[in-house]
């Protein structure tokens, strides 16, 4: 397995050309349709890390499957990383097959499970794609999610969940997973709850992050304030790293709200603080902090945070512990 800079994930380096194949169909036993995913991934280079990345449920019909997100899973597989992204059944793409099956219509262990699905066969994956064979390091394994992505990164990091329908704690840990990013992830719940979407989602509010031991950088908007669930400001989606054990890093990102200046897609209506330098600072600090984590010493983290927090015009500040 090669470890050099120019075949690992390495943000610093001159961006590769990417490949893009979908969809890979994965069927899945009781689902109530296939797991269909997107894979994207340099053209060059070996011993791959891998990017399981979650979509969250945005108003978009396409967005919100494994068509979006295309400013972050481009430039992380530009910079050495294998993406690939599932559509949930949350997925507005998939209502008129879905709606009436079980578990709608959050979804929330089957978002887990997807991810669980993917690393289980990840050698089919790795052998449909054209060019990709070999190429993955099955070792190497991170999360990312957006929104209710981060939700679902969240439990597969270690979060606990109080299952509604039953009264029983879930755990859908999954240990191959390694690190993890939440990109404006849901808070706690309880009484911070209280917004006009509770009661429709109360599945938001029955997380407990103090099990979620796994390292996980957290990005929260400085102005993302989700009043539909809550009247804690934006200080409710730094939670997952206020409520969660170390390790973890804090990302808050300068006049930034719930779209994190457009990530889950290019030039799409639906955001509402558009801005490409943030997207293109937040897909560069999220790939150095997983490459530091996949690689310890490498200091791609640091090279980062000292480039983009610091200095006269910084995008944000981080905290750790």
């Amino acid at each position: 397995m090669s470890t050099s800079p120019t075949t690992d994930a390495d943000a610093s380096a001159t961006p590769a050309p990417v490949l893009s194949f979908s969809p890979v169909v994965l069927p899945v036993p009781g689902r109530p349709v296939d797991l269909q995913v997107r894979v994207s991934a340099p053209a060059t280079g070996t011993s791959l890390p891998v990017i399981l990345l979650s979509h969250g449920h945005g108003p978009s019909n396409n967005l919100s499957s494994l068509q979006g997100y295309a400013p972050l899973a481009n430039f992380w597989a530009a910079h050495g990383f294998a993406v690939v992204q599932p559509t949930h059944l949350t997925s507005r793409t998939l209502s008129h097959l879905v709606a009436d099956a079980p578990g709608a219509p959050d979804f929330w262990r089957s978002r887990a499970e997807d991810m669980t699905h993917i690393l289980d066969r990840l050698d089919t994956i790795e052998r449909t794609v054209p060019q990709l064979a070999g190429r993955i390091n099955h070792t190497k394994v991170a999360i990312a999610g957006h929104s209710l992505g981060g939700f679902t990164a969240a439990l597969l990091l270690g979060a606990g969940l109080n299952d509604p329908d039953t009264g029983n704690v879930v755990h859908l840990v999954e240990r191959r997973i390694k690190a993890g990013v939440l990109l404006a992830a849901p808070g706690r719940g309880g009484d911070a709850l209280n917004g006009p979407m509770a009661e429709q989602w109360p599945i938001i509010g029955a997380v407990d992050f103090s099990t979620m031991t796994a390292p996980a950088l957290v990005v929260a908007g400085e102005k993302d304030d989700s009043r539909h669930f809550t009247d804690m400001g934006p200080d409710w989606h730094a939670d997952p790293y206020t409520l969660a054990p170390e390790p973890k890093t804090l990302l808050t990102l300068f006049d930034a709200e719930h779209g994190l200046g457009g990530i889950a897609g290019y030039d799409a209506a639906e955001t509402t603080d558009e801005n490409p330098e943030r997207v293109a600072a937040l897909a560069r600090l999220t790939a150095a902090y997983l490459r530091t984590q996949l690689h310890p010493g490498d200091n791609a983290w640091q090279t980062a945070c000292e480039a983009l927090t610091t200095g006269p015009d910084p995008v944000g500040q981080v905290e750790s512990k």
